[in-house]
Formats: structure tokens, C-alpha cells, sequence
């Protein structure tokens, strides 16, 4: 969430009509001034400036891992769907179409006493299917089943768009498989990974029992022994970023000879696609022919005991309460240090989000992000885009064509904002009043069918992976594009209501973020039409040593901190976040300076406006989390933990000494040569 600064004095005036877009002077700051502890000076610690009594007094609910700016939206824009989807189900005899299937998910995930009746009763048939095996031979088309509804199995199939010919759509298939986030938690001796491994078996072996298995504890170690496994077959998270590593064409033929004892044949024509993928896109082949070589080691016992627990675990949550509860107590509690699960309404909003999120995130827009809110974004997108112009041609790492090439992808950057042009078609799905099971078990498979009925089609840029009232926002690599739900622009990241500092540090850093996202050490293999290409991408060698060299030194900076003693965030891990983090404090800063077209920014609160700004990011950045959560992200997770996406990139940034007269001997300087300045 933050970007880059450049020098705009003399600049201004190459932008005279994007930045004359502000909106008129505000004199609400946009500060949570309640949060700033001034016992404590800005240069000695300024995370503890700007937020000490927040930290002091900020409790993390009990039914939540962390507490952030971003957990207070997210409880916010939560209410405001229940509200909608309850004032449809008080009027339900009135609602057709869309809203009555979102009315009939909901009031079948409420309706607790039918579900208790049902117990495990509604994963009867695909139990029977399982226990109907009687060779490996037919785990194909099993495991083609499975996923069609939404169970994890060793791989994962989905048709994406081709990462070498940005026009077409082409089958993906990617390790998967495990009950636990990720392999380090089956292989490392830490001690709180080895406390999940034997609490992991513990939850596998009481799902067993409720769910009426003879030889559950037994079946329970089996499984973990399988699952670890498949771990070790795994490439790391590390490994995995790399996208031309991970890029491995196969036609169904050759796929076939590199797995030759698994019938992939069978697989797909279970899937009806046997006649439609010319070529497949592995992301990790020694995956695939370590998985097919367990396959036909392991005892088929294993493996049956294996999918009935994936199947269980899949749709535990919306089983009876014995069930979902312990379902929460191992991926809740012992994961992430939650105590209570979540309120049941705030789970049935979340599974509507899910299962139908377009037909509900219609409605939220309708009421919550106003045509000014898309119109100021557009603008903001605009300004930001001309920092980064700006910036590109200023880079002290970049040469001649390494820049125009930059610019060049810049160029051709797409920006969504708020929700799509067009809006899912949800006419062929079935949602049926009282039968939550199966309405989840439809809505997993139209998910998945729709996904591969892209197959032959033209790509679909209109599309998005979030939906309206999602709090966050991504860029799609493959399609060039930043997308910001209207569930992330809100208070306090955007607020129509306040002083531009404040947006530009919320909101604006958060774009920068995401453009940058194009320019990192991932997205740079990308060009502008989202194609990947052979190394060293767009960049010239030479400035690509330079820019590896910056990277080296940020995985280096944030290697030096651990957030849980004993777990150091994982620099290699989180390059990309950490570069998109620096990016976007820096850019939007420029950005900042440049709207305001060479006039002083006024007094607000007793702040300037470069203190307002390095004080709203350092706000809307901040978070506490549990340890067990923390070290669940330090192990999977590519961003940085709160505390240090805010720190770290202050500490980098030029306009931040600037703004609030760091010198030599100031606890939070360093020297010029510390800071690490990519953008």
C-alpha cells in the first residue's frame, strides 16, 4: 500500500489539466487524532506517534485474528449487506430473479434446525462415491468431481489466461492438496508449526468419529503422513514466484508422457474437456510425477479415507454445529488464535459474497458508493499515473530504453473502479429454499463450469476476481490492470469529506501499490498486453542488475525484523508486496505535491500537508494481530505484516525526513545509503 516521491518543483506545469482535478480546500483532515501519542517524538518512533493510543487500547475481537483499519471497513461494509439481504428477506415474497436465490442462500444457511436435522446427510452421495473406488485407476475422474464442488485434491485444474499469448485462454493445472496453509507447516521442527501438526491430527481424527468412521484415529495419521507428502513434492512459495519457472507447455500427449501412469484422458473427459485443450500449463511438473508416483504407492484405503476427509472438511462450516465447530476450533483457534468463531448472520453474508457476490455487490453500490466516489477515483487514478510518468523518466537506475519501455506498459495500463461494466449472468444457478449443502454444492460447480466454458472464447477483460464490497484491491499481471472494489474506497482509506493529504496517503497509495505491482520483480516479465517474456523482460540487462541490486537490499531490510520472535518476515517471500509498499508512499507522495500546483498546502489540525500525509499512511497502515496469525502470514502470506508495511517504507521515504526534520541521532534516521529507494 504505498509508493514513490520525485521532485516536482519545476514539473507542474507539464500537468495542467490532470492535476486541476482537486476537489475544493477541505478542513477536515482526515486524521484520527485521538490516535496520536504526543509523549513520543515523530523522529524517535513515529509508528508509536501516530498511532500510541490505538495501540494501547485496540483490542482484537474475539472473533477475529487482527484488528486494522482494513478489519473496521470490512465489519462496516458487512452490516450494510446484511442489511440489504435481511429488508429482501422481509419482503421475500416480493423478490424474484437474482434476489430471491440471494434471499434463499441465506435463509438456508439460518435456518440452523433444518441443518441440525440433516447432520452429515447431505455428503451421503459423494461419501458413496468414494467408498465405491476399487482401483487408482478410477481417482480421476473422482478427483474431477470433487473440484467441480469445491473440495481440495493434489491438483488443481482451471483455464486462465495464457500467460505467453494474452489473446487466448489455456488450462492451468497447479499443485494443491493440503489441510494446512502451507508445506513448511508438515516439514520445519519449528515448535508452533510442530504444535499445528499434532493438533491437525487431532482434528482430522474427531471429524472422523462425528462423521461415524471406525478407524478414525488411524485413518487420521495416514492422512497427515499422505499430506505431508505432497509437501515435500511441493515447490516453495519463493519458487513459485517465479511466473517463466512456473510457465510449462504440454500437450495432452506429452503431458501424458510425463505422467505416464496417471489417465489424463479420463480426467478430462470427466471434466468435458478431452476434445477442447490442445495444450495444458503446468506449473510444477516434478509435482505432478511425484503425485502420480504416491498415487500407486500409497494403499487405496489412504486415499479413500483421504477425499472423505477433503470432502468433510470442504463443507464442515455448513454442516451441524458439531461439525462447524470443530471445524473453527483447529482453522480458527489453533491456526490463528480466534476464540469465537464468527456471529452466524456475518457467516451467512460472507457465504452470499461468495456464492452470488455480483447480484448482492449490485445492490451495494447502488447504495453505498455514489457516482462522485467513481468519478474523484478516476481522477486520482489519472494524477497518479502522471507521478509515475513523471518518476520513470527520472530514475537514476533506469536507461534510455528500459524507460520507454516502462512507459510504453504504462501506457496501457487499465484501471476498474468501484464494479464491472457488466454483471454476471446468474440465470443457470439453482438455489433451492432449505437445501444449503446442496445450493453451496451448485454454486461451487457454476463457479467452476463458468470458469471453464471460457475455453475457445475470446478473454474477457471486462471480468473481475473481487466483488463490489470486497475490501482490497489487486493488479492482474496478465492483463495489465488495477482493480478497486468499492468496498475498499471508503473511510478511512477515501473520504470525499477530507483534505487531499489524507487521500492521497489512504487511497491513492494504495493505487500507486497496485501500478507498481506492473514494474516489480514479477510483474516487470510482463509487457503491456500482459504477455510474459524471456528474460530479462522489458528491462535492459544492465539496468536489471541495477534494479536486482535494490531488490537484494530490500530483502535484506525487511529480513532484519521478526514480528513473533523466532519467525523473521521472509524478505525473498514478500519482495513484491515490499517493493509495491515503498512504490506507493513515494508515488503517491509526488502525487500529492503535484496537485497542489505549486501552492502551500494549508495548516489542518496543526499539521502541514506533507505531516498530514505521512501521518494518515502511517494511520490507515497500522494493525496488531495474534502470534499464531502472525506466523500463519510470515509462512504464506506475500505481504509484510501491518506494523512493518507502515515502518519500513517511512523509514525509506525522503519526503518523510523532509516533513518532519529528521537529522543524525533521531531514532528513526537513516542515512541515505540505508534507505532503500527503488521508485
Amino acid at each position: 500500500m504505498v509508493l514513490k516521491r520525485v521532485l516536482a518543483t519545476c514539473l507542474v506545469l507539464a500537468l495542467p489539466v490532470c492535476f486541476a482535478e482537486a476537489p475544493p480546500t477541505a478542513t477536515f483532515s482526515g486524521l484520527d487524532l485521538t490516535s496520536i501519542d504526543t509523549h513520543v517524538r515523530p523522529q524517535d518512533d513515529f509508528y508509536r506517534y501516530c498511532n500510541g493510543h490505538w495501540l494501547d487500547s485496540a483490542q482484537i475481537a474475539s472473533d477475529k485474528d487482527s484488528v486494522s483499519p482494513t478489519t473496521d471497513l470490512e465489519d462496516r461494509n458487512q452490516s450494510q449487506l446484511r442489511e440489504i439481504i435481511e429488508r429482501l428477506v422481509s419482503h421475500s415474497s416480493d423478490t424474484v430473479g437474482e434476489q430471491r436465490k440471494i434471499v434463499d442462500l441465506y435463509s438456508s444457511f439460518m435456518d440452523e434446525a433444518q441443518i441440525e436435522l440433516l447432520g452429515v446427510k447431505p455428503l451421503a452421495s459423494e461419501f458413496s462415491r468414494i467408498t465405491a473406488l476399487r482401483s487408482v485407476t478410477q481417482v480421476p475422474a473422482l478427483m474431477a468431481q470433487l473440484s467441480r464442488i469445491g473440495v481440495t485434491v493434489p491438483y488443481a485444474l482451471s483455464v486462465h489466461q495464457d500467460a505467453k499469448d494474452a489473446t487466448v485462454y489455456i488450462v492451468d493445472l497447479v499443485q494443491d492438496g493440503l489441510g494446512m496453509p502451507d508445506r513448511d507447516y508438515y516439514l520445519l521442527p519449528d515448535s508452533d508449526l510442530t504444535q499445528s501438526r499434532t493438533a491437525y491430527v487431532k482434528h482430522i481424527q474427531t471429524m472422523l468419529q462425528m462423521a461415524g468412521e471406525p478407524h478414525a484415529a488411524q485413518d487420521a495419521r495416514q492422512i497427515v503422513n499422505l499430506e505431508t507428502q505432497l509437501a515435500k513434492l511441493q515447490w516453495t512459495k519463493v519458487e513459485s514466484r517465479d511466473p517463466v519457472k512456473a510457465y510449462n507447455r504440454y500437450t495432452l500427449g506429452q503431458l501424458q508422457k510425463l505422467v505416464p501412469s496417471y489417465n489424463w484422458r479420463v480426467y478430462l473427459t470427466a471434466l468435458g474437456l478431452d476434445d477442447k485443450i490442445p495444450t495444458i500449463i503446468v506449473s510444477q511438473p516434478s509435482y505432478l510425477q511425484g503425485f502420480s508416483r504416491l498415487l500407486h504407492h500409497t494403499p487405496l484405503p489412504t486415499w479413500k479415507a483421504y477425499f472423505r476427509w477433503r470432502t468433510l472438511s470442504a463443507y464442515a462450516p455448513y454442516l451441524a454445529q458439531n461439525y462447524a465447530a470443530e471445524d473453527f476450533s483447529f482453522y480458527g483457534t489453533a491456526l490463528r488464535g480466534i476464540e469465537h468463531d464468527k456471529a452466524r448472520w456475518k457467516r451467512g453474508v460472507d457465504l452470499v459474497d461468495v456464492s452470488i457476490g455480483e447480484a448482492l455487490g449490485k445492490l451495494y453500490v447502488t447504495e453505498h458508493f455514489p457516482p462522485a466516489a467513481k468519478e474523484r477515483m478516476q481522477a486520482l487514478v489519472r494524477n497518479l499515473i502522471e507521478a509515475y510518468r513523471l518518476d520513470i523518466n527520472s530514475l537514476d537506475w533506469m536507461g534510455p530504453e528500459t524507460q520507454r519501455n516502462a512507459l510504453a506498459k504504462l501506457d496501457k495500463f487499465t484501471a476498474k473502479i468501484g464494479y464491472p461494466d457488466q454483471w454476471r449472468d446468474y440465470t443457470s444457478l439453482v438455489i433451492k429454499p432449505g437445501d444449503l449443502v446442496g445450493n453451496i454444492m451448485r454454486a461451487r460447480t457454476f463457479e467452476f463450469e463458468r470458469n471453464l466454458h471460457k475455453l475457445g472464447k475470446a478473454v474477457d477483460r471486462n471480468e473481475w476476481d473481487m466483488t463490489p464490497p470486497t475490501v482490497n484491491a489487486y493488479y492482474n499481471a496478465e492483463k495489465n490492470e488495477i482493480v478497486f472494489p468499492a468496498g475498499i474506497l471508503q473511510p478511512p482509506f477515501f473520504d470525499l469529506r477530507a483534505d487531499d493529504a489524507a487521500n492521497y496517503a489512504g487511497i491513492v497509495s494504495v493505487i500507486g501499490h497496485e501500478i507498481s505491482h506492473g514494474f516489480d520483480d514479477y510483474g516487470s516479465q510482463y509487457d503491456g498486453n500482459g504477455n510474459l517474456l524471456k528474460s530479462p523482460g522489458w528491462f535492459d540487462r544492465e539496468d536489471l542488475e541495477k534494479f536486482k541490486a535494490k531488490t537484494r537490499a530490500l530483502v535484506s531490510q525487511y529480513a532484519g525484523y521478526a514480528p513473533v520472535p523466532g519467525y523473521p518476515i521472509n524478505g525473498e517471500l514478500t519482495l513484491g508486496e515490499n517493493i509495491a509498499d515503498n512504490a506507493g508512499i513515494a508515488i503517491a507522495f509526488q502525487a500529492y505535491m503535484l496537485s497542489l500546483a505549486g501552492q502551500e498546502a494549508p495548516i489542518i489540525d496543526g499539521y502541514t500537508g506533507a505531516q498530514r500525509y505521512f501521518i494518515a499512511f502511517t494511520q490507515t497502515s497500522r494493525g496488531l494481530a495474534r502470534d499464531s496469525a502472525a506466523i500463519l502470514s510470515i509462512k504464506s502470506d506475500p505481504h509484510s505484516p501491518d506494523k512493518f508495511r507502515a515502518l519500513v517504507p517511512v523509514l525509506n521515504a525522503q519526503g518523510f525526513y523532509d516533513a518532519f526534520n529528521l537529522k543524525p541521532g533521531d531514532k528513526m534516521y537513516l542515512t541515505p545509503e540505508q534507505r532503500v529507494r527503488i521508485w
